[in-house]
């Protein structure tokens, strides 16, 4: 008897109904539809959260389950939220323009309004005509595709290119964080596009929405927690079937799964594809919640942070790669905006916004030596504990 998806992944349930009464909890307590106990800041602080749980759910598939370590997926990360957030400069911009030329005696031509946003939009880097990277910005439907579609094809030129050279171990890490290197040098520059190194900004206002900050948090917060309901659920799929078990066997064993007759480079592109996609979804998310993106959000420090958060959580498992990148991201925010107490020792003050980098990488070294199925791990303990 064929067993449905949910029967063969009860794991999947669990997480779904913890997700979704987090979900409720925090719509119920929130400011504007809720309560108000839990403040629009934190709301954001929440949402954003959720984005960095779907993303560190890519970063487990293509290093927990497919055995690669990139450094490079926070760079797709970063993309899908310059995507959409053209858009959103665009629009709002071109609002402001709008109404602003409407007030004189004249009907301002289709040329001065484009000529308006351009100067608005790129004056901080001496310039008012738009870049060919812009030529979409006008439109949400395509923005939206290309949220995936720049991130996807990025994703599968280079993983193309390294995998048909047989390109692994620390080589590939090494390959995509200068990917990622290379791609924050280019953005810094103010001819490419993108405003340089002063990014987009405005973002969490959306264009002619005039809801209060506290009802657009909660939108974003939703969006983000169906994102990464969706993500979970497609991740368990892909990990499920048959291709779930390929991929592991080229985790554990590339050349025999070679040896088997397997295209071990179709399935390694088609993971690594994957995966920039749903980073580059909740970028997408991410970035109108955090109000701006600047080259230095992609930096190679960023992916080697989500590698943390993964093996925190427990690599080669989904909950435990949610459960590290959760933890860590609300811990960091509690240690970096000022709520942990300075410790004073006399001769010198314990300031955790100075030391928290330094406790995290600590918990990193710690957890690969003395507990490598990290944080997810202790659920293997308690089923152990129950059989027994």
């Amino acid at each position: 008897m064929r067993q449905s998806f949910i029967a063969k992944n009860p794991s999947v349930l669990v997480f779904l109904s913890i997700l979704a009464l987090f979900t409720l909890l925090v719509t119920v307590f929130a400011e504007g539809p809720g309560a108000g106990l839990i403040p629009t800041s934190f709301v954001k602080t929440l949402g954003k959260t959720l984005c960095l749980c779907l993303i560190a759910i890519a970063m487990d598939l293509i290093w927990g389950y497919t055995g690669i370590l990139s450094l490079g997926h926070f760079a797709f990360f970063g993309l899908g939220g310059y995507m959409i957030g053209m858009w959103l400069m665009y629009e709002r911009t071109r609002l402001i323009v709008t109404e602003a030329l409407a007030q004189g005696d004249i009907p301002p031509t289709e040329a001065e309004v484009v000529d308006g946003i351009g100067s608005q939009i790129f004056g901080v880097v001496g310039s008012s005509e738009f870049p060919v990277v812009w030529m979409f910005a006008d439109s949400l439907v395509l923005q939206l595709m290309l949220v995936v579609l720049v991130p996807g094809i990025l994703a599968a030129i280079f993983g193309w290119l390294a995998f048909r050279s047989r390109v692994t171990g620390v080589y590939l890490s090494i390959l995509t964080q200068a990917m990622t290197l290379a791609l924050a040098l280019y953005l810094f520059q103010n001819d490419s596009g993108l405003r340089g190194n002063n990014g987009l900004s405005g973002l969490q206002n959306l264009p002619g929405v005039e809801a209060p900050q506290a009802e657009v948090s909660m939108w974003f917060f939703w969006a983000s927690a169906l994102a990464l309901g969706l993500g979970y659920m497609l991740a368990a799929w892909v990990v499920s079937g048959k291709f779930g078990s390929v991929i592991r066997g080229i985790r554990d064993n590339e050349a025999r799964v070679r040896f088997l007759g397997y295209p071990v480079e179709t399935f390694k592109l088609a993971v690594f594809t994957l995966t920039a996609c749903i980073a580059a979804i909740a970028g997408a998310l991410y970035y109108p919640q955090a109000g701006i993106i600047n080259p230095a959000e992609m930096a190679p420090v960023a992916s080697i942070y989500l590698a943390v958060w993964v093996a925190i959580g427990g690599r080669g498992r989904l909950y435990g790669a949610v459960i590290g990148a959760a933890f860590v991201s609300l811990v960091s925010t509690w240690f970096t905006g000022g709520q942990a107490p300075d410790i004073p020792l006399g001769f010198y003050t314990i300031k955790w916004v100075d030391w928290w980098q330094v406790i995290l990488g600590l918990s990193f070294v710690l957890v690969t030596l003395f507990a490598p199925k990290g944080i997810g791990g202790l659920f293997d303990l308690l089923q152990r504990k129950d059989r027994t």
